[in-house]
């Protein structure tokens, strides 16, 4: 299935495994024997899309092939499997890394894509402003002020029920 964003896409074969790519895309494939910096062509294409015309091929599509150029080698993550049975004596270890070409695409079908010039979508301004907090300081001082006449209120009432009980 082509890419929603491409234009012109295909999927290519290669080491067996099929991939979707368009021009300017890195893909990583299994390794290939080819020099770092040299252009290769990928010849089995499945399925070319350019704008509204879609070609499906049978196995593949004749005459289309896609150019490449290898950008490196270099090996693929660590890829561990362990089994183990307790009491059994059951212990197998098998592990690896797989090793890749770094791969990207100059052209499809002999068409090298546009390349497409991002569009900047402006920023968009904050729903509110936010108001700024007062000094902890000051916030403490402002809840003192109102609550100190409430204390001194309450500290003439317990004195007065003292007098009164003695």
């Amino acid at each position: 299935m082509p890419k929603p964003d491409a234009l012109l896409s295909a999927v290519v074969v290669s080491g067996g495994k099929q991939y979707r790519v368009a021009p300017g895309d890195k893909i990583l494939v299994d390794r290939l024997a080819a020099e770092p910096g040299s252009s290769l062509k990928l010849g089995r294409v499945l399925l070319f899309v350019n704008g509204d015309e879609i070609k499906v091929g049978s196995p593949a599509v004749d005459g289309l092939d896609v150019e490449v150029k290898v950008l490196q080698h270099r090996r693929g993550p660590r890829l561990e499997s362990l089994r183990y049975k307790s009491k059994k004596r059951v212990r197998v270890h098998h592990g690896g890394r797989a090793d890749l070409t770094a791969l990207e695409i100059i052209a499809v079908g002999g068409i090298t894509g546009e390349t497409r010039q991002e569009t900047k979508t402006e920023a968009k301004p904050k729903a509110k402003a936010r108001t700024e907090a007062k000094p902890r300081a000051k916030a403490a001082a402002a809840k003192a002020e109102v609550e100190a006449p409430k204390a001194a209120a309450e500290a003439r009432k317990r004195a007065t029920r003292k007098k009164e009980t003695n």
